[in-house]
């Protein structure tokens, strides 16, 4: 029987997985929904450590997702105020996408609104176009590989998640 549990929370938590292509926060539903299993059926594997290590994860996930934006901006030659577009568009981006594609409008809304984002930010501190294009391309790259970072993590966060719950 317990068995079927763990099979039932793995077939629960991969499709959280894909929440974060919707733009959703798909690391912290997994770290609830292992709480909640934890809860509920009461695997000795998932002790404060085990949460701890899962929040570090889900915590980790969201640092370097903004760091690679943030870096990928910096290394194509963009300012502070081209970042901070780019977090601002991002986020305009993942919200005004989301109701297209079946939620997938918010990942193209998310890569789309940095590029646009910094590149108007640079743009308005006069910046010349080529040079803020180019810090756009940063700020697109550095999004695109930041959220599969992210993604990376809450899979690791579901393997380890599904090694504690699967009986021994």
């Amino acid at each position: 029987m317990n068995a079927a549990w763990a099979l039932a929370l793995a077939l629960f938590l991969l499709p959280l997985l894909g929440l974060h292509l919707a733009g959703l926060p798909g690391n912290w539903l997994i770290l609830g929904a292992a709480a909640l299993f934890a809860w509920l059926r009461h695997p000795e594997a998932m002790n404060q450590a085990f949460f701890i290590l899962l929040g570090a994860l889900a915590l980790a996930g969201e640092l370097i997702e903004l760091a690679a934006q943030y870096l990928g901006t910096k290394r194509y030659g963009g300012s502070s105020k081209g970042n901070l577009g780019a977090l601002l568009g991002a986020f305009a981006g993942a919200v005004l996408g989301a109701p297209f594609l079946l939620g997938l409008g918010a990942l193209a809304g998310a890569l789309a609104g940095a590029f646009f984002g910094c590149y108007l930010l640079e743009r308005l501190h006069g910046m010349p176009h080529p040079a803020a294009s180019q810090a756009a391309k940063g700020a697109f790259f550095g999004r695109a590989l930041g959220l599969t970072a992210k993604i990376g993590l809450g899979a690791a966060m579901i393997v380890l998640t599904l090694r504690a719950a699967w009986p021994a």
